[in-house]
C-alpha cells in the first residue's frame, strides 16, 4: 500500500479544538461557551491598489475581533501570500487567550492581508497599508482596537496605520498601534520582546526539568525577528544554537554557530544561506536534530503528525503561532517531550505591546531596563500560572495554558452578564 500523508485540520479548526478541550477541562457550561468561543467581528475588505506602474491591482484583507470582554482587542497585522479569513480568525482566538494567559486588561484580534509584499516597492507597501487601515478604520482605536506588527509588517507599516488613522480623526493618535517607531510613541524593548519572552519562559522550563542552560543544544527554525533574538539570547546564556533556518535553507554546526555574526550576515544578505563555518542541511534535517531545546519559530503547522517522531528535543518553546498541530501534540506528549505553548512562549510580544499603549495613554516613557524587568516579571508569572495548572491537573502544558486563558475570560464575561 502507498503511504498517505495525514490530513492536518485548518488553523481555526485547531484553535476551536483547543477551546473545546480546555471548556470541557473546566466544566464550563454551554451558555458562556456560546458567549466567548467564536468572533464577536469579522470584517473582510477588498484593498484595491494602483502599482508604480499605474496598473490597478486588488487585495483581500481581514479584521477580526474574537473577543472583548475583558478589554480593547489586541492582535498583529500579517501581510503574507497565505493569509485567509480562517487563520485570521484562528489567530485571533489565540490572542484572546493569550492576553488571558499573561494577565493584561487586552482581548484578542488579528489582521491580514493576502498579498506577497516582497513582490511590492515601498511606494506600493505604503499605498497598500493606508487603503487598507483606511478600510479597517471603523474598527480600530486605542479603547477599541490596537493593531501591531506580525508577519512581514514592521514599525514602518504601523507607522503609516497611526498616520492614516490621525490623519482620519485630525490629531496624533500615538496608542492606536503599538510596535511603532520610537519617534513615535513606540517602546523601547518592543522590538525583542517576543524573542525575549520565548527565553525567559524556557528557562523557567529548563529550570522546572533540571536541565542547565549552559551549554543546553539550541536548534531555531525560523531566524526572524523572535527567533533570532531568542537565539542571540541563548548564546549570550552559554546555550550551543547548533542549527537554524529561514524561508531559503537551513545550516548547522554542532559545535555552535556564532549567532550575532549570523545575525549580522542575514542583514547583510538577506538569508542565512551561505553562512560560513556552518554545513547546509533540509529542513526536514533541522527538525530532527538531537538537542535539548528546539524553538519553531516560523509558521503555523510545521510540525505534524508526520514528522513528530523524528523530532528528538526535551523542550519545544512555540515562537510561532500554531507550529505544533493537535496530532503532533498528542506524539510528542507520548515521547516526553515538555512544550511550551505559544499562548505562553510568544507572549511577550502582547505584553510590551500593553506597556507600549500604556505608556502612549499617560504621555510617558519607560526606560529599556525597566520594560525588561517588568516583562520577565509577567513572563515567569504566567509561566508558573501554567505550570501549577499542568502540576495539579496532570494536563499537558498547552492545555493548562488554555484552561487558564479560557477561565480568566470566562470569569471576566460572567461577571459582567450579557446585555441586553
Amino acid at each position: 500500500m502507498l503511504a498517505t500523508a495525514t490530513i492536518e485540520k485548518n488553523a481555526y479548526d485547531v484553535a476551536l479544538e483547543n477551546f473545546d478541550l480546555a471548556a470541557d477541562a473546566l466544566g464550563l457550561e454551554d451558555g458562556l461557551r456560546a458567549m466567548i468561543k467564536y468572533p464577536e467581528r469579522v470584517l473582510q475588505v477588498s484593498i484595491p491598489v494602483r502599482l508604480d506602474s499605474g496598473k490597478i491591482v486588488r487585495f483581500e484583507g481581514y479584521r477580526v475581533q474574537h473577543n472583548t470582554t475583558r478589554g480593547p482587542a489586541k492582535g498583529g497585522i500579517r501581510f503574507h501570500p497565505n493569509v485567509t479569513a480562517d487563520e485570521v480568525k484562528a489567530l485571533a482566538t489565540w490572542m484572546t487567550w493569550k492576553c488571558a494567559v499573561v494577565n493584561i486588561p487586552f482581548g484578542g484580534g488579528k489582521g491580514g492581508v493576502t498579498c506577497n509584499p516582497k513582490a511590492l516597492s515601498l511606494g506600493e507597501l505604503e499605498r497598500m497599508t493606508r487603503r487598507y487601515a483606511s478600510a479597517i478604520l471603523p474598527l480600530i482605536g486605542p479603547e477599541k482596537d490596537i493593531p501591531a506588527p506580525d508577519v512581514y509588517t514592521t514599525p514602518q507599516v504601523m507607522a503609516w496605520i497611526m498616520d492614516t488613522y490621525s490623519m482620519n480623526k485630525g490629531y496624533p493618535v500615538h496608542g492606536v498601534v503599538t510596535g511603532k517607531p520610537v519617534s513615535l510613541g513606540g517602546s523601547l524593548g518592543r522590538n525583542e520582546a517576543t524573542g525575549r519572552g520565548v527565553f525567559y519562559t524556557t528557562q523557567s522550563s529548563a529550570e522546572h526539568l533540571k536541565i542547565p542552560v549552559k551549554d543546553a543544544r539550541v536548534v531555531v527554525q525560523g531566524f526572524g525577528n523572535a527567533g533570532s533574538i531568542a537565539a542571540n539570547l541563548f548564546h549570550q546564556a552559554g546555550a550551543r544554537v547548533i542549527a537554524a533556518s529561514d524561508t531559503r535553507g537551513a545550516i548547522w554546526n554542532a559545535k555552535g554557530l556564532d549567532v550575532p555574526a549570523a545575525m549580522a550576515f542575514k542583514d547583510r544578505t538577506g538569508s542565512l544561506a551561505g553562512f560560513p563555518g556552518a554545513e547546509k542541511i533540509t529542513p526536514a534535517e533541522l527538525l530532527a536534530l538531537e538537542c535539548e531545546i528546539l524553538v519553531p519559530a516560523a509558521l503555523e503547522s510545521t510540525i505534524t503528525a508526520d514528522n513528530a517522531a523524528s523530532i528528538h528535543t526535551r523542550i519545544i518553546a512555540e515562537a510561532a503561532n500554531g507550529p505544533v498541530t493537535p496530532e503532533a501534540d498528542r506524539i510528542l506528549d507520548q515521547k516526553g517531550v515538555f512544550l511550551i505553548p505559544d499562548i505562553l512562549c510568544n507572549a511577550g510580544g502582547v505584553t510590551v505591546s500593553y506597556f507600549e499603549w500604556v505608556q502612549d495613554e499617560n504621555h510617558l516613557f519607560w526606560d529599556e531596563q525597566d520594560v525588561n524587568r517588568q516583562l520577565e516579571k509577567v513572563m515567569t508569572r504566567a509561566f508558573a500560572d501554567t505550570l501549577k495548572i499542568y502540576l495539579e491537573r496532570k494536563a499537558t502544558m498547552r492545555l493548562a495554558a488554555n484552561m487558564l486563558g479560557v477561565s480568566r475570560v470566562a470569569e471576566a464575561a460572567r461577571v459582567r452578564g450579557l446585555y441586553p
